[in-house]
């Protein structure tokens, strides 16, 4: 794997997550999982 290649994975991996959380309820317990898993996803995608 090169490293586009893992950019373009990690981009996907983070926006599959995105969608995710979105769809999560709208219940408190959901939000603030959906809030953590949303931070560590994002962050192994950001440059």
């Amino acid at each position: 794997m090169d490293e586009e290649d893992l950019k373009r994975r990690t981009k996907q991996f983070a926006l599959r997550v995105i969608r995710l959380v979105e769809a999560l309820p709208r219940t408190r317990t959901a939000q603030v999982a959906g809030d953590q898993l949303l931070r560590s996803a994002t962050c192994v995608a950001s440059p």
